[in-house]
């Protein structure tokens, strides 16, 4: 199951990648001067026990429904297709709004997830779109500096994954 796998690998790395390393595998300016592995590298960070185990949480819901869905390979595809478009949109954010973050964790990728889900089940888009909201903005007024703006991105960009596919599929 590749759902586990990525769960799998996402604690491997949080208890290997010592937190001094996070700048140079976290996602941040340092990708303009060539760093472009971090891209990928920043899915694989948390910061910290909670958060890893609140994304794998989520990880495994969504994932373990669409992969069934999908299939190992196709899911595989939507989860790091999505996860990358949705890092260089924020480190597009990362580069005009706010070059002091450095930006971990797969919550972008699972909310490409989400957003993937909610175009395939219309009925639970609004819910899944107040959960983003929540997860975004809720931290945020607590004084938790989150990249909310990595989960929104995540979102949009599963939705018009799927969106895309459903055309390409219909047409082909």
């Amino acid at each position: 199951m590749i759902t586990l796998f990525l769960i799998f690998l996402n604690i491997i790395v949080y208890f290997t990648v010592p937190y001094s390393n996070y700048s140079l595998f976290g996602l941040n300016i340092l990708f303009f001067k060539g760093d472009y592995w971090q891209i990928l590298s920043s899915m694989f960070l948390h910061g910290g026990l909670t958060h890893l185990i609140l994304n794998m949480i989520v990880l495994f819901q969504f994932g373990s429904v669409l992969e069934k869905y999908l299939g190992k390979i196709y899911f595989l595809l939507v989860y790091f297709i999505g996860g990358m478009f949705c890092s260089l949109l924020s480190v597009a954010y990362i580069y005009f709004f706010d070059s002091n973050v450095n930006l971990i964790g797969a919550s972008g990728a699972i909310c490409v997830l989400m957003g993937y889900f909610a175009f395939l089940d219309r009925k639970s888009t609004l819910g899944i779109i107040i959960a983003i909201l929540l997860m975004s903005f809720t931290p945020l007024i607590m004084g938790i500096n989150i990249a909310w703006y990595g989960h929104i991105f995540g979102f949009i960009c599963g939705f018009a994954l799927a969106k895309i596919i459903s055309i390409k599929k219909r047409y082909s």
